[in-house]
C-alpha cells in the first residue's frame, strides 16, 4: 500500500507546525491538538471531533488496514517512520495520528439529567490525575466535569492518552467558582466538598438527587470557599499517619459509592 504523497522529510512545513502541537502555548495559539492513537481516535470521531488532518504511517499499522481505508475520507497525510515518531506524542505509536479544533464546552449550554451526577475540580494540576479522572468519571456515569481556575490545557496529550479517549465522551467545562456555584445552586444540585477537615465520612452521607462532588488540587485541596459554600463537607477515613489519597483515587472511591447508592 504505496502512496506517492508520503512525507519523508522532517523539515516539511506541514510536520513542522504538528510538533509546534506538543507544546501548549502553541496549542492555545491555534485552537488545536493532536490525537495519537487509534483507539482514542476512534473515540473522538464517534464523539463528532472537528478533524482538521490525518496522520498515517503504514509501516507502522502493518497489517491494521481495515480502519485506514474508514480514514481516507479525510485524505490522510501518510508519512514514513522517521517522520511519524517526531510527530507522535506516544513513545511507541500505532500510526494513527489525527489534529483536531477544539471544542469550547460552556456551562450555560449544559444539559442536566434527573438524579446526575456532576463532578468539580479546582484548581487541578497534573494532567494524568485529570486523564485517570476523566476515565473514572465515565466508567461511573459522570457526563459533566467542571474545571474550576484551571491550570492544565485539556487538551494536554498526557490527559487524552491517561484517559484512554474517554475525554471525548464527558463535556469538560472551565468556569471559575462564582459562576460555577451560581449554577449548581440554581440546578438544585446538593453540594459535596472532598476534604479531609469533612466532618462526616462520605459512605454515611446521601447522595439522592442531584449532587456536584467537589475535589481541591492535589497539593492544596480546596479552597475556603467551597469548603464553606457546600452542602456537605465529606471525608475518607483513613489510618493513622495518611492524611491525604491520589486526588484521582478520592474521586474514585466517592463516585463509585455515590453510584451504589443510585443504583
Amino acid at each position: 500500500m504505496e502512496n506517492k504523497k508520503t512525507i519523508t522529510s522532517e523539515k516539511n512545513e506541514i510536520i513542522k507546525s504538528i510538533i509546534k502541537l506538543k507544546k501548549g502555548r502553541n496549542r492555545k495559539k491555534t485552537a488545536e491538538f493532536l490525537i495519537d492513537g487509534k483507539r482514542e481516535i476512534e473515540i473522538a470521531i464517534e464523539s463528532n471531533i472537528k478533524v482538521k488532518y490525518v496522520f498515517l504511517c503504514l509501516d507502522l499499522i502493518k497489517k491494521d488496514f481495515k480502519y485506514t481505508k474508514e480514514l481516507e475520507k479525510y485524505n490522510p497525510i501518510y508519512t514514513n517512520i522517521s517522520v511519524f515518531k517526531k510527530i507522535s506524542y506516544k513513545e511507541n505509536p500505532d500510526g494513527f495520528l489525527i489534529i483536531a479544533e477544539k471544542q469550547e464546552k460552556k456551562l450555560k449550554n449544559t444539559k442536566i439529567n434527573k438524579n446526575e451526577n456532576i463532578v468539580v475540580l479546582e484548581s487541578i494540576e497534573k494532567p494524568g490525575n485529570l486523564g485517570a479522572i476523566i476515565r473514572t468519571s465515565y466508567a461511573a456515569g459522570v457526563k459533566n466535569i467542571i474545571l474550576t481556575n484551571n491550570q492544565i490545557d485539556i487538551y494536554n496529550p498526557n490527559i487524552i492518552r491517561a484517559s484512554e479517549g474517554m475525554i471525548f465522551k464527558i463535556n469538560l467545562i472551565e468556569e471559575s467558582n462564582e459562576k460555577t456555584l451560581l449554577y449548581l445552586k440554581d440546578k438544585n444540585f446538593k453540594i459535596y466538598c472532598a476534604a479531609t477537615s469533612g466532618s462526616k465520612i462520605y459512605t454515611k452521607s446521601s447522595y439522592k438527587g442531584l449532587s456536584a462532588l467537589v475535589f481541591g488540587s492535589e497539593a492544596n485541596g480546596l479552597s475556603e470557599f467551597w469548603l464553606k459554600n457546600s452542602d456537605q463537607n465529606i471525608k475518607i477515613p483513613m489510618l493513622k499517619g495518611i492524611d491525604s489519597l491520589n486526588i484521582s483515587v478520592s474521586v474514585a472511591v466517592i463516585l463509585f459509592e455515590v453510584l451504589r447508592q443510585k443504583s
